[in-house]
């Protein structure tokens, strides 16, 4: 697309690089544009105005000058901080998610409105949200779907016959569920409960209001955890970091909250 010598747009920061002695590279998703990079200069010191307007998962109103190679940020106004995803490690660690999510899928300055909302919506709703586990799996189908790599979960997705209600497999490469025969005899499956399933065709077509009425066991959840992750590890050819980084902290928290326990225990 081409932009004009200085344009505005609101966007939301994905991330950020180092670049030389006081100046950062900032990721940037905005509403037309896509993804883009540009310069903050000077950025690092402490005299900097733009820093606390920048922060990884900010909604943020800029003024950007096009430059030689990468274009330049001369004004940011802050517009949402999301304050609450930074109370919390384990939010702070969620939001990081989304946003790595976005930026590896996504391709450069290829406008997106729909994912934009999303991710600003899904970052609005994780701030309130009590089950943070159905609100990723949300975001990460409806992404998924929204650029071109929706599950296919109703009918088997080589023969396109009904899916009998049992357990099925679930195949990474072709990017859906198989019917019994058509799964006889491949390899590198992913095996996908009843249950599951029936959450995941959930997920994939309706509204997060209406997601939050889903009460899902620890199992299912677990095994859509799962799922999901290798088939994002599968598209992206590699590992999502925040993802990791999550899971370490998850098995921590758990770690530490069984430990509590067998000392509160002792007391009561």
């Amino acid at each position: 697309m081409n932009r004009p010598k200085v344009y505005k747009t609101e966007a939301i920061v994905l991330q950020h690089m180092i670049l030389g002695e006081a100046d950062r590279i900032v990721t940037l998703y905005t509403p037309d544009l896509g993804k883009i990079r540009a310069v903050a200069k000077g950025i690092r010191r402490p005299s900097s105005k733009m820093v606390g307007h920048l922060e990884v998962l900010s909604h943020t109103s800029l003024l950007i000058a096009r430059g030689r190679n990468l274009d330049i940020i001369t004004q940011a106004h802050l517009i949402n901080p999301f304050t609450k995803l930074r109370d919390d490690l384990s939010i702070l660690s969620r939001g990081c998610y989304l946003a790595e999510l976005v930026n590896d899928f996504t391709p450069d300055e290829e406008g997106n409105l729909v994912v934009y909302n999303l991710l600003i919506n899904t970052m609005g709703w994780l701030q309130e949200s009590s089950d943070s586990e159905i609100l990723l799996r949300y975001f990460e189908t409806h992404l998924l779907s929204e650029l071109g790599y929706r599950p296919h979960v109703q009918t088997c997705v080589t023969c396109q016959r009904s899916l009998s209600p049992q357990d099925h497999n679930f195949s990474l490469r072709d990017g859906g569920v198989l019917c019994p025969s058509c799964s006889h005899g491949l390899k590198d499956l992913e095996r996908i409960s009843l249950t599951a399933l029936k959450v995941l065709r959930y997920l994939l077509d309706n509204s997060y209001p209406q997601c939050l009425r889903l009460r899902v066991e620890n199992t299912v959840s677990e095994e859509l955890d799962r799922l999901m992750a290798r088939y994002i590890r599968y598209h992206l050819d590699g590992e999502v970091r925040s993802a990791g980084f999550l899971k370490r902290l998850d098995s921590w928290k758990s770690k530490e909250h069984q430990r509590l326990r067998k000392s509160l225990e002792g007391v009561f």
